[in-house]
């Protein structure tokens, strides 16, 4: 199996210059070869993409037209047509993103690396024409490592290092009602769970929204700002100010979900949790930076991989089923409940009060239970 281990790097400013011009290069591979693709597809309607040769046609033009492209390792442009470009053009065949766009300068900087340009020291990863870079700490995965990808956030510097581990013996954990716990996720709380608890989340987006408001309107005044217009040094000083506040609110939302998600796989043998369509709701502009905010996507990819690894199961209900109309108590469906505005309730049948939160979290236990024991 596959783990990667992302770990930051303090480069000297010598080698902060060369992973900039290492992304420019990969960048500028990118384009071309996106560019070139179109340009044959245009002069032949049954051109198919092919990666390899496009890769022979860059090597054979980059001494003589691009010189700039050797002062930086090999993979950079090479592993960006292989498998950057080829993974767009395999998304949008399969119908599962957009025809491929051109990457802009300043968003998602990265290149990448195969094994053998690279190595690990302990505390320092060795780069082809450039030496040995500080990591922040030492590689936590004993295997074979197979790439690596250097990516920039703001003004910082990260290595993702893919490594291929023994696949560990499988966890036998017992699964018990008495460790069964239902997750309700929601806009105004992170999640609420059957027990009582509630967890409201760090609602980063909220918490920074001011401070990141007036710092974007300060790099609107800046030179540059405008379409064709050259960017000053203030701009790009700016620039990097709004991108720390980006990283820091990223960094404080990825926190709040780690702590949630090893809580629940730690403590509880069975995770009742609703399959949510969390791409159809964002499209409810009233709820998606609440949704969007709260990260529900990532919450449950990071429950999936976490139980596969404590030996925990996560029983996902159907998206359909109507967790917060169902009384906990008696069963009774109250279709008044439907709208979100209705937060308390009163069961119609056997008069229990319900907290909506609440009682969908121990609907979804309930659901959980039944699936895996066939009783409720």
């Amino acid at each position: 199996m596959i783990r990667a281990h992302k770990i930051r790097l303090y480069p000297n400013n010598t080698q902060a210059t060369y992973f900039a011009k290492a992304c420019g290069v990969a960048r500028f591979a990118y384009n071309w070869a996106l560019a070139r693709s179109r340009e044959l597809y245009e002069q032949d309607s049954d051109h198919k993409f092919n990666e390899a040769a496009l890769r022979r046609e860059l090597n054979a033009k980059k001494k003589e037209r691009y010189p700039w492209m050797l002062e930086v390792t090999k993979c950079a442009p090479q592993l960006a047509i292989k498998d950057d470009l080829s993974s767009a053009f395999r998304n949008f065949f399969e119908k599962r993103a957009g025809f491929p766009r051109f990457h802009k300068k300043g968003i998602r900087d990265s290149f990448s690396l195969s094994n053998d340009q690279f190595k690990i020291r302990g505390s320092q990863v060795q780069i082809p024409k450039l030496g040995c870079v500080r990591l922040a700490e030492q590689l936590r995965f004993e295997g074979k490592i197979l790439s690596a990808t250097v990516r920039r956030a703001a003004d910082n510097w990260y290595i993702s290092v893919q490594v291929e581990i023994a696949k560990p013996e499988p966890i036998h954990r017992q699964i018990s009602e008495n460790q069964a716990i239902g997750v309700d996720v929601g806009v105004t709380s992170l999640a609420v769970l059957s027990d009582g608890r509630v967890v409201t989340g760090s609602k980063p987006s909220r918490k920074y929204e001011d401070q990141l408001r007036r710092a974007q309107q300060s790099l609107s005044r800046k030179k540059g700002s405008r379409k064709g217009e050259k960017k000053s040094s203030n701009y790009r000083k700016q620039q990097i100010k709004v991108s720390r506040i980006h990283e820091k609110i990223a960094n404080s939302r990825n926190e709040g979900l780690h702590k949630l998600t090893s809580m629940l796989t730690r403590n509880y043998s069975l995770i009742g949790i609703e399959d949510l369509n969390v791409k159809g709701m964002v499209k409810n502009h009233n709820l998606s930076k609440s949704i969007h905010d709260q990260s529900w996507g990532e919450f449950s990819r990071q429950l999936t991989y976490k139980a596969d690894a404590t030996g925990s199961h996560v029983h996902y209900s159907d998206r359909f089923y109507p967790s917060s109309q169902l009384c906990s108590k008696c069963g009774c469906q109250n279709a008044g409940t439907k709208d979100l505005s209705i937060r308390e309730w009163v069961c119609p049948e056997c008069g229990a009060i319900h907290d909506r939160d609440l009682n969908a979290a121990e609907n979804l236990r309930k659901d959980a239970i039944k699936a895996v024991f066939g009783v409720a």
